[in-house]
């Protein structure tokens, strides 16, 4: 449960309980955390240096990118990167400066790092966000809670309702919605390349002035910089017998019998979609799903969330309606709450999970909490 401070960068009757912790929010032998993948070409032989007078040849764009890479902790598999969107040192530090400044919001108060903050596990403790001020003189305020950023490298799609298939597709969507930075990527990029210190670093990184592509792929590079692993369960499938305490090594067990369907290891999510139940009982529940693919079957239908670090990710579900990691997975054992389109395996769930189980489980999500960058902003923007 510890984590790492860095300057920049640095059926079905088991199916029920996959969903009990769905909105809450590879096992194999041991190895040391290791650095994404990229393909090279052969190693050259270098054993001879260069005559004298003759400078040694600059780095390959493959070294440089493999340079730029996060290590890898213990537990997650390799991390998939985009062949149009490589990453280098300096594209990560653009996105670091993008993701915490705060002119890309209408009235110069909202950044990314505002809901997704660093010092609170990539999210933030609240039910929902607060973005741009309202014309009541106070922040407006969203209707979904903010999901951690943390292994969001690993998801096919992003947000609660999948609207967005990429990182890079999730980070734009946020400047122009009105409630949360109130602006638009027209205004933002006008904006930006008025500022001699971005229009460099977007030249050194893209060749190019600040433009929406490269802000979307400076700002997602920065993100899959951001990953959690190390854990007491990656350490106790690592052959750490002691790494786990009796109570998780039984929550383990009741996980993998009821919950690892979709909430799968590694990464604990399929990152598919399920009703719950979750606010069912509104007067307006949260279409979901439904407001991606127009289909009745998807309403109130939510990504199943990764549980890395979910201790440390309250409050839960999508509306951040329950704070306490225990409140949740209680909510989630009885079968959640009961609705017309309530997944059929939280039907099933009802009356099977004891209280013993759920004090388990609750002790083996802890057990998921491991170790992750915590990034400082920057000290100064560029002018």
């Amino acid at each position: 449960m510890r984590t790492s401070r860095l300057s920049w960068f640095g059926g079905c009757a088991l199916l029920p309980l996959a969903l009990m912790v769905v909105m809450i929010a590879g096992c194999g032998p041991a190895e040391a955390p290791r650095p994404a993948q990229v393909e090279t070409e052969p190693a050259e032989d270098t054993a001879d240096e260069p005559p004298p007078g003759v400078e040694p040849e600059a780095p390959r764009a493959d070294e440089e990118a493999a340079a730029a890479l996060p290590v890898i902790p213990l537990g997650l598999p390799d991390l998939p990167i985009p062949e149009d969107n490589p990453m280098t040192p300096e594209k990560v530090e653009l996105g670091r400066l993008l993701y915490f400044d705060t002119r890309v919001s209408s009235d110069g108060t909202i950044s990314c790092a505002t809901c997704h903050d660093p010092q609170m596990a990539w999210t933030e403790h609240r039910p929902t966000s607060e973005g741009i001020t309202g014309p009541d003189g106070h922040p407006q305020v969203g209707g979904r809670n903010s999901p951690t950023i943390i292994n969001a490298a690993y998801a096919p799609n992003q947000f609660w309702d999948g609207r967005a298939a990429t990182l890079e597709e999730q980070a734009v969507g946020p400047v122009g919605n009105p409630i949360e930075m109130g602006s638009s990527m027209d205004t933002v990029i006008l904006a930006f390349n008025e500022i001699e210190g971005y229009r460099e670093r977007f030249q050194q990184v893209f060749g190019t002035d600040v433009t929406e592509d490269g802000f979307a792929k400076a700002i997602a590079a920065f993100e899959r910089t951001i990953l959690s692993g190390n854990s007491p369960y990656d350490q106790y499938k690592a052959g750490d017998e002691d790494a786990l305490t009796d109570a998780q090594k039984r929550g383990m067990a009741a996980f993998d019998d009821y919950c690892a369907v979709c909430h799968a290891p590694p990464l604990f999510s399929n990152f598919q979609f399920h009703n719950a139940g979750v606010g069912a009982d509104l007067p307006e529940p949260d279409p979901g799903r439904m407001d991606v693919t127009g289909e009745e079957r998807d309403r109130g239908r939510m990504r199943v969330p990764a549980l890395r670090e979910i201790a440390k990710t309250h409050p839960y579900f999508h509306n951040g309606s329950v704070e306490t990691l225990e409140e949740a997975v209680a909510f989630m054992a009885k079968g959640g709450q009961d609705n017309p389109n309530l997944s059929i395996q939280m039907r099933a769930l009802q009356g099977r999970v004891s209280e013993e189980e759920v004090a388990d489980l609750v002790e083996f999500l802890k057990a998921l909490s491991g170790e992750f960058p915590v990034i400082d902003p920057p000290d100064e923007f560029p002018q």
